[in-house]
């Protein structure tokens, strides 16, 4: 190499103060762990499951595991499937302050390696443990402005699922937090998709756990990456973030876990559109169809953004279409799989007409800490009915049991074509009592 050559090259000069990858590994791996901590991630990882094996039985899961057939020997491909499949369905878990699904990219990663590693379910409880913690903090700090443009899911998920690797493939932390720097180097994932209703939101969640893992991998083997990735003058923040909030990283480290502030949706369509369904459902036994003139639903802006769709065209439309979903609820008294294909959406059409949707407070100011939303009837003869909702069902605030979690697992995976639903649903909850990480047949 020639003089000038060399002059051009960057010399790696060590961080005069540690960064925010740096302390993110610290507090994670410090942060004591308990049963009940780890008997959530259970249930949650039950939950991810479920939804992946319900997710391969769609059009976009077809063609994903179509393509990674033959390429399942690689670990990143193998989670890049499976976490497409896990988002599919829109009715997989979602964490409110980040605006993240940190399932469907930290547990795809951590099933990927778990195929070839020896561990145990709770050292794997605790890894998906470690995943959705960093992809919940990095998220919460990244602004509401960014979620405008780019999908949280995509752009965070790589942190979680690198922090989930990294602490399977037994990283120390300097290793962790290049596994981190790279991971975050690979954040992408635009809105961009949902005008054509396009699948590119399944491969948002699939290429992020595939970052996250082999970033881990790499790092295993000695390949560096930018510990300042986050706040560095050429980082996350200074690219996509307007108004981050780079203290929210390493704020209340005390805290419970955030497995514990994550939801679980009990119905399938955008997170968005649940506080006014909620709402629509406690409705639809006061209100006769026929006697309705008009509906307003209000909501936060991010819901108005996202799912603002008067006319959906497709199930998937559907599942982001406030208009819809508000609909469909307040006419059938409930919400599955089937209010969203062609037969549903003709059906409650005039009626979905008649809704308006907008953003009002209290709910715009609540956001993101609280989604929340009301719907309003105004009948024929003039009589208004509202109903209010600050939280919605599957909130931390109204959490699934135990029991409802399991149903909702049951009823996916029979979707999925499980034969045997119960020795999944047992397997998975046994890993936080000490039982192996169960065989997952995909």
């Amino acid at each position: 190499m020639t003089t000038a050559a060399r002059s051009q090259v960057p010399e790696l000069v060590a961080p005069t103060m540690p960064s925010l990858t740096a302390g993110l590994v610290d507090l994670i791996r410090t942060k004591p762990a308990t049963k009940v901590d780890l008997e959530a991630m259970a249930l949650m990882t039950l939950d991810g499951i479920a939804n992946m094996m319900a997710g391969r039985r769609t059009e976009p899961g077809r063609i994903l595991r179509d393509w990674g057939a033959g390429r399942y020997s690689d670990a990143g491909r193998r989670a890049l499937v499976m976490g497409g499949c896990m988002h599919v369905l829109e009715v997989d878990d979602l964490h409110r302050g980040s605006v993240t699904h940190p399932g469907c990219v930290v547990i795809p990663a951590a099933l990927a390696l778990a195929d070839r590693l020896d561990v145990s379910g709770e050292e794997f409880l605790s890894a998906v443990l470690f995943g959705f913690e960093a992809v919940s903090r990095v998220g919460m700090s990244v602004g509401t402005a960014h979620y405008k443009v780019w999908h949280n899911t995509a752009t965070c998920g790589p942190f979680g699922a690198a922090m989930a690797s990294a602490t399977l493939l037994d990283l120390d932390d300097q290793a962790s937090v290049h596994a981190l720097g790279n991971a975050g180097t690979q954040s992408a994932g635009l809105w961009e998709f949902l005008k054509t209703s396009a699948m590119s939101k399944h491969l948002h969640a699939g290429r992020a756990s595939e970052a996250g893992l082999v970033a881990a991998e790499l790092a295993q083997l000695g390949f560096t990456g930018p510990p300042a990735i986050l706040e560095g003058p050429q980082g996350l923040y200074a690219g996509s973030c307007p108004d981050p909030d780079p203290d929210a990283v390493l704020r209340d480290p005390g805290a419970p876990w955030q497995v514990h502030a994550v939801s679980i949706k009990p119905w399938p369509s955008c997170r968005h559109t649940h506080p006014v369904i909620d709402a629509a459902l406690a409705l639809s036994g006061e209100v006769e169809v026929g006697s309705v003139a008009e509906i307003e639903a209000l909501s936060y802006q991010a819901a108005v953004d996202v799912c603002d769709r008067v006319e959906p065209t497709s199930p998937y439309e559907g599942k982001f279409s406030l208009q819809h979903c508000v609909a469909v609820a307040l006419a059938d008294g409930k919400v599955n799989f089937e209010s969203f294909e062609a037969p549903a959406r003709a059906r409650v059409g005039g009626l979905r007409a008649k809704v308006t949707v907008g953003a009002a407070e209290p709910y715009v100011s609540a956001y993101p800490t609280a989604w929340g939303g009301e719907v309003t009837a105004t009948l024929k003869d003039g009589s208004k009915v509202t109903a209010k909702r600050t939280q919605c069902k599957g909130d931390p605030e109204l959490a699934l049991n135990a029991p409802e979690m399991a149903s909702k697992a049951r009823e996916l995976l029979r979707f999925g074509g499980v034969v045997d639903p119960e020795a999944v649903i047992e397997g998975v909850l046994a890993m936080a009592s000490g039982g192996p990480v169960p065989e997952i047949e995909f």
